[in-house]
């Protein structure tokens, strides 16, 4: 099954009433977005133009981590190549454990147990030089650090810094204790802030609201925990052999490559406490190349379920799916299969790219939250909920993390995609479930009042439902809407276009706009600039219905809210029998208000109504025709 809109049109149906078509309007360029077209590092066909560069850093990680005491204490060794043009003077750090910082500024408030002292630098050092307190400037989140000597273009600077900090144990803000003997921990090493061509230094505050901007990296991790904690993390574990138990590790080693589910630790297991290696400390070894963070999770009672499959037919390359949780959760008993349905959807069927990645973990946490390779999601109430949880977290893996997407200041970047992915995917892992209307029914609410800005505006500028109705909703229905414009075949290929562009890089939502287009052979511009851009709001209306004797009747729809949005018309005759009618947001390419349809049946209707679940409507009354 297919979640998308109404395709198979009755025969006879014909639009017959079309104003002149617009001229075709060029997207609002701002002046910094154009000073990046002449600096040649962005191309108006969407493309990274010649002189594109961002700069790169390699982490190695040695951190220890006591779930007793929660503190986590490690040291980060980076070597951070400075790839611009431009000579640095100093770095930016980003501290995000700093958000539970005595005084720093947050969105929500959180318990008085868990406000502390934050990070806690020990020592740094810059090319063996160490860096004084005094040097240390850190204000919330952030931490710029003066450079002893620019940083020229091309040249590489070494930095090793000791650290540590305490864990939150309630007040859980995307990272924290699970429960006794259960942590997902997220952030908590110093990293090195963005530097790219578009604003230099990423100086966003982290206060809890809008979500991350990082660099593409290679990471290279040491993590520490005491006897029969196991821990899953971004990358792939490099020494099963010397932290698992030899029955266990050879689990994990089938289900690399293996369709069957595997229960590498069932809850039995764990009540065993024999499913690591027998030291004290076990050190757990991670490598993961190319990605944008780096989390883990560890866990004393969890049951461990594992499958793979071919994600890549071209190659046969294979991705793990994971499903980790307390056995009390039996919510959890089919997400191993819901995972791997979702995996298995993105690479064959929407975006239908491979998936890029070696694993993809769901770990039963306290949150609904997005990592590369791991996904933190708490218990939900119903079958339905985990459905579309699992699928929309893991959608995520596209973007932000594959597409490198600043959602710190652009959430409807990958919030829209991860909602759309959810819309569709939902329906694929379980035909039987109703449409899912995810953020549906809060934007027909909303639209056209004080809290429906638009999309473009940056994620930095908003909170609360404005946030939500641009990251979720609205631009999912722009890029369903587009798919539905362009058929699946045409879609998938200026989707592709724009992954392929971006992929890897900081893509800005021109290059978004600008690639569809080029990918699409044709320009969407009038679509973009009114859904994105411009105001008004979705509300159709079946303003007339004039019979025409046995040919049937003409409806006039009007557009009253502005807002291009498809038609879906179900027609119900006398005799109960029932047919639909669907047209693609094409027929107000235009400009026109209003449209016509020929509605040519030989029965005689009783009632038509318009609207469909994707289609939201501020004002639904003047929606049936009787």
């Amino acid at each position: 099954m297919r979640l998308t809109f109404l395709s198979a049109l009755l025969a006879g149906l014909l639009l017959v009433a079309a104003a002149p078509a617009l001229a075709q309007t060029a997207l609002p360029v701002p002046r910094d977005v154009q000073a990046l077209y002449t600096k040649g590092t962005r191309q108006a066909d969407g493309r990274p133009g010649p002189a594109y560069w961002q700069n790169t850093a390699d982490y190695a990680l040695q951190v220890a981590f006591d779930p007793a005491t929660r503190l986590v204490a490690g040291t980060a060794t980076i070597s951070y190549r400075n790839n611009s043009p431009d000579s640095l003077r100093q770095l930016w750090f980003k501290l995000y454990p700093n958000f539970y910082q005595k005084g720093a500024p947050r969105s929500r408030a959180i318990q008085p147990e868990d406000v502390g002292e934050g990070v806690t630098i020990e020592q740094m050092t810059l090319d063996g030089k160490a860096v004084g307190n005094s040097r240390l400037a850190v204000t919330g989140t952030n931490m710029p650090v003066p450079l002893y000597r620019p940083l020229g273009p091309g040249q590489t600077v070494r930095v090793i810094t000791r650290y540590h900090y305490t864990l939150n144990k309630t007040s859980h803000q995307r990272t924290g204790e699970v429960a006794a003997g259960a942590a997902f921990v997220a952030y908590f090493f110093p990293r090195i802030a963005v530097y790219d061509d578009f604003e230099g230094w990423n100086k966003n505050p982290y206060n809890g609201e809008q979500e991350f901007y990082n660099d593409f990296g290679n990471f290279s991790a040491d993590i520490t925990v005491p006897r029969h904690f196991v821990v899953w993390a971004t990358g792939d574990l490099t020494n099963a052999a010397q932290v698992l138990a030899p029955a266990v590790a050879q689990r994990l080693a089938t289900a690399e490559t293996s369709d069957a589910v595997t229960n590498i630790i069932a809850p039995a297991d764990a009540q065993r406490r024999d499913i690591t290696a027998p030291n004290a400390q076990n050190t757990w070894h991670f490598e993961a190349r190319n990605v944008t963070d780096f989390v883990f999770a560890t866990a004393d009672h969890y049951a461990w379920q594992a499958s793979s499959l071919v994600v890549d037919p071209a190659t046969g390359r294979r991705t793990r799916v994971d499903a980790v949780y307390n056995p009390r959760d039996r919510d959890y008993a089919e997400v191993i299969d819901f995972a791997r349905k979702t995996v298995q959807a993105m690479s064959y069927t929407f975006p239908k790219w491979p998936f890029p990645y070696a694993h993809e973990t769901v770990f039963d946490g306290l949150d609904q939250m997005e990592y590369p390779m791991m996904v933190n999601d708490n218990p939900v109430a119903s079958r339905a909920d985990a459905i579309t949880l699992t699928d929309h977290e893991i959608f995520h893996t596209m973007f932000p993390f594959y597409m490198g997407i600043n959602e710190t200041r652009y959430g409807w970047m990958d919030e829209g995609w991860a909602t759309v992915g959810e819309w569709l995917i939902s329906g694929l892992i379980d035909p039987a479930l109703p449409p899912d209307d995810y953020g549906i029914a809060p934007y027909a609410r909303a639209a056209g009042t004080a809290d429906d800005l638009p999309i473009v505006t940056p994620s930095t500028q908003l909170t609360g439902n404005p946030l939500f109705l641009n990251s979720y909703p609205k631009p999912a229905l722009g890029y369903l809407y587009v798919k539905d414009l362009l058929g699946d075949e045409l879609f998938t290929k200026a989707l592709h276009t724009y992954i392929g562009n971006w992929q890897g890089k900081h893509p800005l939502p021109l290059d978004f706009f600008n690639s569809l287009n080029t990918g699409a052979g044709r320009t969407l511009n009038w679509f973009w600039q009114r859904w994105f851009y411009d105001g008004g709001h979705p509300d159709l209306a079946i303003q007339s219905v004039a019979g025409r004797g046995a040919a049937g009747y003409v409806v006039t729809i009007a557009n009253k809210g502005g807002k291009p949005v498809p038609i879906d018309l179900t027609v119900t005759f006398t005799d109960g029998t029932t047919t639909r009618l669907h047209r693609t947001i094409e027929v107000w390419e235009s400009g026109a208000r209003t449209v016509e349809l020929n509605l040519e049946v030989k029965k005689t209707a009783r009632q038509i109504t318009l609207g469909s679940t994707w289609v939201p409507d501020t004002h639904a009354a003047d929606n049936v025709w009787r």
